[in-house]
């Protein structure tokens, strides 16, 4: 019989919820059959830790004892600048900020060694982050600088807020020129001599609501360490794509924006990370639980490696190049394998996010429901469905 998510949070607490992680369904539900594994779980649990560019965070600082107005002046943390056009103390900082000093990939390639995403880590980890700001003084606000070091409890306000995580299958990156090649997905060698991907498979968040069933507005979710809430669908959201007979995306499809505190958040699940003749980014830890409202539900939970395909592109031509060249469609099982086969050749595959640490997040998560430390939530609207129209045009062929 049907669940419902408020029967599913009093089971939760009571102490009573039956959780399993993505993992773990699978073979239960072998076991069992779907018809009684839905009956028996109430929730599954999800994980994915790995780079998501589209991060960052937004702070307030609170008024210095002469107030200052870092709104449409500048304003430093660490040296790498943050965005001041909201107000005079609000400041958004973005994982992918770099110090203006940086040398970037004047020298190629560049070692980009520090930029938002350290800063955030920082920040969550608790040290003091130095704060300078300049800024024209006005009657009420008459300071022109600061320059300070303040910490996350300093901070009036600090909230993650990304508006692109957890992307739902992606490409399988190679470089099948000439030359060793640097990019968002790793180091790259010539003439396919290895390969890198960056998703946890069958334990990914998304890849178990493939059509976004139970995910949406409102959506409570781990995030960082701490709880957090989906917002939106996230940019690039795109789920008009093929799809395997059992409606799993065979491309990059959705996305989520998410928020939450970052004050509850833990370093071990917001990593800066340099990328050699790219940039900076951050690493960030998502959860997603999904109630089992139904067999069907439960059904696409039971995903595996073997029944997810990614697309292989070409780096060097085909992606840069905004060609829909896709050199071969191979499967997770094969890319955990550590090799893959394109155009006959046989090619060392490794994994730009941390499976072992995506694991240990559902895992996390579980523990969290079963402790009655984490209630689910009913979604305020869906995120948008198939067919919705939401293609990615080129610039060229936007009005």
């Amino acid at each position: 019989m049907p669940k419902t998510i408020a029967e599913i949070n009093e089971r939760i607490k009571r102490g009573q919820a039956v959780v399993a992680t993505a993992d773990e369904i699978i073979d239960l539900a072998r076991e069992k059959g779907i018809a009684r594994t839905a009956a028996e779980v109430d929730v599954v649990t999800t994980g994915t830790f790995g780079p998501m560019c589209s991060s960052g965070a937004y702070i307030n600082t609170g008024h210095s004892q002469s107030r200052i107005k870092m709104g449409g002046g500048q304003a430093f943390l660490n040296d790498v600048p943050a965005y001041t056009g909201f107000a005079a103390v609000d400041l958004f900082i973005g994982a992918n900020a770099l110090p203006d000093a940086d040398p970037r990939n004047r020298v190629h390639p560049g070692e980009f060694n520090y930029g938002g995403g350290h800063v955030i880590e920082e920040l969550v980890a608790g040290k003091d982050v130095r704060l300078v700001a300049h800024a024209y003084g006005t009657d009420c606000y008459p300071r022109r600088e600061l320059d300070t070091l303040v910490s996350i409890n300093d901070l009036n306000e600090a909230v993650l807020f990304n508006i692109r995580n957890a992307y739902q299958n992606y490409n399988v990156a190679v470089n099948a020129s000439s030359k060793t090649i640097y990019t968002y997905m790793g180091i790259l060698k010539p003439n396919l001599g290895n390969a890198t991907y960056c998703s946890a498979g069958q334990l990914s968040p998304l890849l178990n609501d493939p059509f976004y069933n139970t995910v949406g507005i409102g959506t409570r979710i781990f995030l960082g360490g701490g709880t957090g809430y989906v917002t939106w669908q996230g940019t690039q959201f795109n789920p008009d794509v093929p799809r395997t007979a059992n409606g799993v995306p065979r491309r990059g499809a959705g996305t989520i924006a998410v928020i939450g505190d970052l004050k509850q958040m833990s370093s071990r699940y917001l990593r800066g990370i340099s990328m050699l003749g790219y940039g900076v980014t951050m690493a960030v830890g998502i959860g997603l639980p999904i109630p089992i409202l139904s067999e069907e539900i439960l059904a696409y939970t039971l995903v595996t490696d073997a029944d997810i395909l990614a697309p292989v592109v070409d780096y060097a031509g085909a992606y840069p190049n905004r060609s829909s060249e896709v050199l071969a469609e191979v499967s997770y099982a094969e890319l955990k394998s550590g090799q893959i086969k394109v155009r006959g050749a046989t090619i060392p595959a490794a994994s730009l996010s941390s499976y072992q640490r995506a694991v240990e997040i559902a895992q996390t998560l579980k523990k969290w429901i079963e402790r009655s430390e984490f209630f689910l939530t009913e979604r305020v609207a869906p995120l948008p469905g198939v067919e919705s129209g939401m293609s990615l045009k080129p610039l060229t062929e936007r009005r």
